[in-house]
């Protein structure tokens, strides 16, 4: 009788006999079988011995945060191979989905928002890739990353829920993004090792458990079994409502809690029994908002608490690493309680690590010195610090008045007529500014207030093009008094500061509600009528109005101290660059009021010095170019004496 064993055997030998006829060595037939072995990937997690397994062999990893989208494209590699020279062996990254995704039906993926390019430089640059798809990611970005037409569309959308809308749209997207992100799964080849799904969602009111096992499900089936699904959220008892069943549990703190660390691992314990332990974001810095202190970190107490933590043997990501900068309008804000809304600056330098240029701090240098105690550095040198510009100051000139009726064309991109004024979302408006308009009555009473409810987020008050006054939402400022005699047009500008990026998804910009003033005996008027226009401030607007106007001058009205009388005016300037070899550089704000800067028509964000912190906006070397370089500036409130600006080598973010 045959065993099966001698019949396996014999037909090796008659396979091997074939081979050999054929003239095929039968070495290429066994190096084949064993590549097609070790191209066998996986990266899992053995719950038993509280380890992440790659291909088999125990792992952890210490990863930093960098948002491609807070860095120009050309930057990326050096950004990276700087994360990697520090002994970072992976880099987290959000996906934006109203990056990406800007208007309905319109998707973008190139340049700064080609986010594939980023993975593959990634792992060019010997990095795994964490991603965090949202599709809410926070990040202190304008809606948590969420795009702003969800409002138009469905004015009474539930984010981050069960409601069917939100899920139906969230399947659109998905069905764009996750088929490019594919290929690039570790179990694919690629270096994406871990998939989040939603963020820190035990922190949101809703706990809808229901909407987070459908977007459990929904990511599924697309990363399957390829990379690792997991949670990220806060330490404490609203840890339960972000847990998902069949998904891996992680938590978030900073060094401020390393001390309570065994309870913060017993919490997390709670929910996930047995895993390796992970801080999602460990925070060298921290996020600022205007009107209040840059917030900055000791380097020696985050370089021990990372110690600590890594002591412990956990896996951690460092939130931010590099930090980078919110170019244009989308910078978020937060409201931390009932009157308390507070829009975060542009930039988001975080005081990570890298700086906002990507140079290495005294604290990327410390946090290098605790990794190489738990992970043998690589052979990158570490960058120098890169040298920056300055010039000689630049004069600029005002070209027309943001309430011109000749601009209407151009400058204003929707005017409605209403009873009530109109939303932005109202008029499929995301970001910039609206022009309300509407005819005084005839007051009774001198002087009387001047009342605008639901104002999202501030307001400047003109009377017959004549200012009046500024109303605030983040000061909680909603009333103004005019005179009797003001003028017949009531003015209002409205601008948008960023909306709500946590806790609370319903920030809608514009007047969400009615524009009242007092009559006699306290009686309330309200005023109707009115004509809303949009005013996106989009790049190519302010390139056909730069070359419709560029050799004209506007005049503007100041006072003493240089407040703008009769409106929020676009100045113009002109950086000539005699050099080849272009730096980075700063626009020293300094005497100007509020507003937003365009540098070759990209905008590099909102500025604010009258409140600080930040006095400059970064301008990466890649905006700019030899000879001549346009600097568009829309000024909403003050100018000084020399209606100079300046370009400086040195940033200001503490001011």
């Amino acid at each position: 009788m045959i065993t099966l064993t001698s019949r396996i055997l014999i037909i090796m030998v008659t396979v091997a006999l074939i081979i050999l006829s054929l003239g095929i060595p039968i070495s290429m037939v066994l190096t084949y079988n064993d590549d097609t072995q070790s191209n066998v990937r996986s990266f899992t997690i053995d719950y038993k011995a509280n380890k992440f397994l790659m291909d088999g062999k125990e792992f952890r990893y210490v990863a930093g945060s960098f948002h491609y989208f807070r860095a120009l494209p050309n930057t990326w590699r050096a950004k990276l191979r700087t994360m990697r020279a520090a002994g970072l062996n992976a880099v987290d990254t959000y996906v934006e989905w109203s990056l990406h995704n800007p208007e309905e039906s319109i998707y973008n993926f190139n340049e700064i928002a080609n986010v594939e390019r980023f993975i593959q430089i990634a792992q060019e640059e010997d990095l795994y890739v964490i991603l965090r798809p949202g599709p809410y990611i926070c990040a202190e970005r304008d809606n948590g990353g969420l795009p702003y037409w969800l409002f138009s569309k469905y004015p009474n959308i539930k984010m981050r829920t069960s409601d069917s809308d939100y899920l139906n749209e969230i399947k659109i997207w998905y069905s764009i993004l996750m088929p490019k992100m594919e290929k690039y799964l570790y179990g694919n080849g690629g270096p994406i090792i871990m998939v989040q799904v939603e963020n820190e969602y035990g922190a949101f009111p809703a706990c809808d458990k229901k909407y987070l096992e459908w977007l459990r499900d929904e990511t599924k089936k697309y990363i399957q079994n390829k990379a690792i699904l997991f949670t990220t959220d806060i330490p404490d008892e609203t840890i339960s409502c972000g847990k998902i069943d069949g998904v891996f549990a992680t938590t978030d703190f900073g060094a401020d809690r390393v001390h309570e660390m065994d309870q913060i691992w017993k919490t997390l314990r709670t929910v996930q029994p047995n895993g390796p332990l992970v801080n999602s974001e460990f925070y060298p810095g921290w996020l600022t908002h205007w009107q209040e202190e840059n917030q900055r970190r000791d380097p020696d107490v985050i370089a021990n608490a990372l110690r600590d933590i890594l002591k412990t043997g956990a896996s951690v990501n460092i939130y931010m690493f590099f930090g980078g900068t919110n170019f244009g309008f989308t910078a978020g804000a937060n409201d931390w309680g009932p009157g308390n809304y507070t829009a975060d600056i542009t930039s988001y330098d975080y005081d990570a690590p890298m700086d906002e240029s990507g140079d290495p701090t005294l604290k990327y240098h410390k946090i290098r010195e605790v990794i190489s105690e738990f992970l043998p550095l690589p052979n990158i040198p570490v960058p120098e610090i890169s040298k920056k510009m300055s010039f000689k100051p630049i004069p600029v000139t005002p070209i027309v008045n943001l309430f011109t009726n000749i601009l209407e064309p151009k400058l204003f991109e929707k005017t409605v007529e209403s009873k009530n004024p109109k939303g932005f979302e109202e008029l499929n408006h995301g970001f910039g500014f609206m022009a309300y308009e509407t005819k005084l009555p005839n007051l009774k009473i001198d002087p009387t207030i001047l009342t605008i409810n639901g104002l999202h987020d501030r307001a400047q008050i003109y009377i017959d093009n004549n200012f009046i006054g500024t109303l605030s939402r983040d000061n909680n400022i909603k009333y103004l008094p005019i005179s009797a005699g003001s003028g017949e047009k009531l003015q209002i500008l409205v601008e948008n500061q960023g909306r709500i990026n946590f806790h609370d998804l319903n920030d809608r910009k514009g007047i969400l509600g009615n524009v009242t003033i007092q009559g006699q005996n306290g009686v309330l008027e309200e005023l109707h009528d009115w004509t809303s226009k949009s005013i996106p401030l989009k790049s190519d607007h302010l390139e056909n109005i730069f070359e419709q106007y560029k050799n004209s001058v506007n005049p503007i009205e100041v006072n003493k101290n240089g407040l703008l009388l009769n409106g929020p005016s676009v100045f113009v300037g002109n950086l000539i660059i005699e050099e080849t070899s272009i730096l980075d550089t700063y626009i020293d704000f300094s005497g100007w009021g509020k507003g937003v800067a365009f540098v070759n028509f990209f905008n590099i964000g909102r500025y604010w010095p009258l409140v600080g912190p930040q006095i400059t906006l970064y301008v990466p070397k890649e905006l700019l170019k030899t000879g001549s370089n346009p600097i568009l500036i829309v000024e909403l409130e003050k100018v000084p004496n020399d209606r100079n600006i300046r370009f400086t080598d040195t940033p200001k973010l503490d001011g």
